[in-house]
């Protein structure tokens, strides 16, 4: 569910963050505002194949697809935003700091939920696999 509704969130995220970004990129450093556009950037790229990868990790229950849907979300996106939301250099707007807030949420809720989702797809992956081992040897003898 979480997915579905993220899918919507971004556009509304990143309109805000190019806002945001527009009305004070004149009163950052220059190295900050090189960080800002990175991040959005990354940020951006990733998340189209980060939401991809759930979307198809989980209505397909594929592992792999969902496990790095998982790395993606803990190692890029993750950080990313948590830099962008804590650091006090980089003049913090009131708009920016809530739709950062929602954006966070959204990845806490979708890291613990695709973690235990993931450990009942292996955890049945694996019991299919033994049923299938112990069948296969059973007609074979």
């Amino acid at each position: 569910m979480t997915l579905y509704l993220n899918v919507f969130f971004f556009p509304m995220w990143f309109i805000s963050e190019v806002i945001m970004l527009e009305l004070k990129y004149h009163l950052l450093p220059g190295y900050y505002q090189f960080l800002l556009i990175t991040a959005v950037t990354i940020l951006t790229l990733i998340e189209g194949l980060r939401l991809y990868l759930g979307y198809i990790g989980n209505l397909e229950e594929k592992v792999p697809e969902l496990a790095g849907f998982l790395l993606l979300t803990f190692l890029i996106q993750m950080p990313l935003l948590l830099f962008l939301l804590t650091d006090e250099k980089i003049v913090i707007l009131p708009l920016e700091f809530a739709v950062h807030t929602i954006y966070i949420i959204f990845l806490k809720i979708e890291l613990l939920v695709s973690f235990f989702v993931l450990k009942v797809m292996t955890r049945q992956l694996a019991t299919q696999f033994y049923l299938q081992r112990t069948d296969d040897l059973e007609k074979k003898t």
